[in-house]
C-alpha cells in the first residue's frame, strides 16, 4: 500500500514533478540577488506584550528566570505534568514551550550580548536574540525548547544556556 499513492477512484494523472540536476537545485532556492542574511528588527508593542506575558507566568508558577536551575526544574517539572497527564486534559504543550523559550531568551538578553530581536531568515520570522541588527550570531531560544520537548529531554538547560553564556558574555 502507497501511503502517498493516487486515489483509487481518481482517473486523473499526477501532475509532473520537475526533477532538478543536484548542482542547479541550489538555483531555486534563492532569486538572484536575494541574500541568505537574516533581517533583523526590533521589538514592537506586541512581541514585547508576549515577553511581559511569558515573564507574569513563569513568575507565577515560581521561576527565577534569572537562575537557570530554576529554569531547568520548572520546564522538567512541566514536562513531567504533561507528559504523563491524559491527552485530552493536558495543557498545551505550544504555551509550555512557548514560556520557557521566552524564560531562556530573556535570561540570555540579561546575561550576555545579545539581544531580544524579530529576525527572519530562509526558515521564517522569530522571536530571536542576537547581537544588535547584525544577524551574524542568531539565537532562537524556541528552538532550543521545542526540539527538546519533542525528545523528551530533561535537565539540558544549565548545560546548554550556559554554554551560550559563556561564548557570549556581555563585555
Amino acid at each position: 500500500m502507497a501511503w502517498f499513492g493516487r486515489r483509487k477512484d481518481s482517473d486523473t494523472e499526477p501532475e509532473p514533478v520537475e526533477e532538478l540536476e543536484l548542482a542547479s537545485a541550489g538555483d531555486q532556492l534563492v532569486d538572484d540577488g536575494e541574500s541568505l542574511r537574516p533581517i533583523v528588527k526590533g521589538l514592537g508593542p506586541d512581541e514585547k506584550a508576549r515577553i511581559d506575558s511569558a515573564l507574569a507566568d513563569l513568575e507565577a508558577e515560581g521561576v527565577d528566570v534569572d537562575d537557570l536551575s530554576s529554569l531547568s526544574e520548572g520546564l522538567d517539572k512541566a514536562y513531567a505534568a504533561w507528559a504523563s497527564g491524559d491527552e485530552d486534559s493536558r495543557p498545551d504543550h505550544a504555551a509550555i514551550v512557548e514560556r520557557y523559550a521566552i524564560g531562556i531568551g530573556s535570561h540570555l538578553d540579561r546575561k550576555t550580548d545579545l539581544d531580544w530581536q524579530v529576525v527572519t531568515d530562509v526558515f521564517g520570522t522569530d522571536l530571536s536574540l542576537t547581537e544588535g541588527f547584525k544577524g551574524s550570531f542568531v539565537v532562537v531560544p524556541h528552538n532550543l525548547v521545542a526540539g527538546r520537548w519533542m525528545r523528551g529531554e530533561t535537565g539540558w538547560i544549565p548545560a546548554v544556556v550556559g554554554h551560550i553564556i559563556r561564548r557570549r558574555t556581555r563585555r
